[in-house]
């Protein structure tokens, strides 16, 4: 068997079309799923470690259905999606509608999870960790749901509950692509258009609505970057 391979290439694809970006996503977990195969009728000599890559990319207004996804959970149809600019796609990874945007960071990480444990609900919540510890370092306290995924504020209050990162994957092979959605200056009237995840008794919110103030986009990605390979114990090149 190759050894684990720690080390994550790292790509930052900026304002990228949804569509494209996928297609990009479904052509590298592909490649990584592709050699997991060869090496099955290599020797130990002969086989090749898999690749593991991390994407940062904000997407034009879009908004995304997961495949157990309830599309009543879209409250517009297409004239009006076409008038506030947005597209629709229905996808393969977890969980309901949520929407992707310009100040949104998206992160897609197609990891070989071989490379580190073979634990998908693990995986999730070092995902979410990575966002709580972020959101620490600029003062706001944030925390996980009991019956939800993703990353909330006041969890524990259904009155104030507000969810600020939302997170949906796909896994084959225990090769993972999609990821999660954090909203850091992002335009919040767009929630308003869906049922988000499909949760219709909890609030949608954004670091710049708790901070009271844009955030540094850049500075962020740098402090997500940093807990994400602490967590992952890996290298990001």
């Amino acid at each position: 068997m190759p050894l684990k391979n720690k080390k994550v290439f790292f790509e930052d694809l900026g304002l990228r079309d949804y569509k494209e970006a996928w297609d990009y996503q479904e052509i590298i977990q592909q490649k990584v799923v592709s050699q997991k195969t060869a090496n099955r009728v290599l020797s130990e000599v002969e086989q090749k470690p898999t690749d593991n890559y991390l994407f940062f990319v904000e997407h034009p207004h879009v908004y995304t259905l997961g495949k157990s996804g309830d599309e009543n959970n879209l409250l517009v149809n297409d004239a009006f999606l076409k008038n506030i600019n947005a597209t629709y796609y229905k996808i393969n990874r977890g969980g309901d509608i949520t929407y992707h945007g310009p100040g949104q960071l998206v992160v897609y990480p197609i990891l070989d999870l071989e490379n580190f444990y073979t634990d998908i609900h693990k995986y999730l919540r070092m995902l979410e960790e990575a966002v709580i510890l972020t959101l620490a370092e600029y003062g706001i306290t944030a925390g996980r749901s009991d019956r939800e995924t993703g990353v909330w504020l006041d969890a524990s209050n259904t009155a104030k509950a507000r969810k600020i990162c939302a997170i949906g994957v796909h896994c084959s092979r225990w090769v993972t692509k999609h990821g999660i959605g954090f909203n850091v200056n992002t335009d919040l009237s767009y929630f308003q258009h869906i049922v988000p995840c499909g949760i219709t008794d909890k609030a949608v919110t954004s670091m710049q609505k708790e901070l009271g103030r844009e955030v540094n986009m850049q500075e962020l990605k740098l402090r997500f970057k940093k807990h994400f390979a602490s967590l992952f114990a890996c290298e990001i090149v």
